[in-house]
């Protein structure tokens, strides 16, 4: 009978986590899990679940093999660590990711299921040949927030692991707590006061700041499918020297945000 205690210290160290940052990661003490890995205590069901799919595996095989000497197949989908958030995507049979499509009709469901396996085992998937590195997901956005870009347009962003990456000006897929699935131009402010503002490219709509805790998930647009053609008269006055005028008014409009909620 292996011993689960071994198969907990090795998961541990295949993570390149100290004690203290795994014990973070399960929500409980670091002193609990040297006493796990010591086989003084044994975990709950509930913390077996998460152990074993932070290391991409069952809970079959954290109780039943010797992960020191068992070669243990790899499952899809994978798991990637964020902070105290887990990121599940699938993989193909090459062992390559796919891009998982979020519809809108499932854009309510995507928000208790984004770290569900099972859940995103089952959300439609494809792969474009140009995005070949990274981690991606595609989200088909609603409303016309973001004209040009015309509602039931899919973007698909890529997977920003630190949210003090994010980039000023630029536009991001943000799954939130309190706001949905969001498609905006962010601007950073976390390190000053761990707010993110977000702006709509159409200036119809008001900005608004969230908390950088409120986000579970970060995707930078890196391309978008449309079966609608943007207008041509529509993108006349879209010109390079236009498109940073619009980003320094929209940072001027922050900047008094900001000072009225001084």
């Amino acid at each position: 009978m292996p011993a689960i205690n071994e198969n907990i210290r090795y998961i541990r160290k295949q993570l390149k986590l100290t004690q203290d940052q795994f014990g973070q990661q399960l929500g409980i003490k670091r002193s609990l899990v040297g006493a796990y890995e010591e086989g003084r205590a044994e975990p709950r069901l509930e913390l077996l679940h998460k152990m074993a799919s932070m290391a991409n595996l069952s809970v079959d095989d954290l109780i039943s093999s010797d992960l020191n000497t068992t070669d243990v197949p790899q499952r899809s989908p994978k798991d990637y660590i964020r902070g105290k958030e887990v990121l599940v995507v699938s993989m193909d049979s090459a062992r390559k990711d796919n891009i998982e499509l979020v519809p809108q009709k499932a854009a309510a469901g995507y928000m208790n299921g984004y770290a569900d396996p099972e859940y995103v085992k089952e959300l439609p998937k494809f792969n474009l040949p140009n995005l070949s590195n990274g981690t991606y997901r595609a989200f088909e956005i609603s409303g016309d927030s973001m004209l040009p870009i015309l509602p039931g347009t899919i973007i698909v962003g890529e997977y920003i692991e630190n949210l003090s990456d994010l980039k000023n000006g630029k536009t991001y897929i943000l799954v939130t707590s309190r706001e949905g699935i969001v498609y905006k131009r962010v601007f950073n402010y976390l390190n000053e006061n761990g707010k993110l503002f977000l702006v709509s490219d159409n200036r119809q709509y008001t900005p608004f700041q969230i908390d950088g805790e409120d986000v579970h998930e970060a995707w930078a647009a890196k391309a978008y499918i449309s079966v609608q053609f943007p207008d041509v008269e529509s993108q006349k006055d879209m010109s390079i020297e236009n498109l940073a005028g619009v980003v320094l008014d929209l940072q001027k409009e922050i900047l008094d945000l900001k000072s009225k909620k001084k």
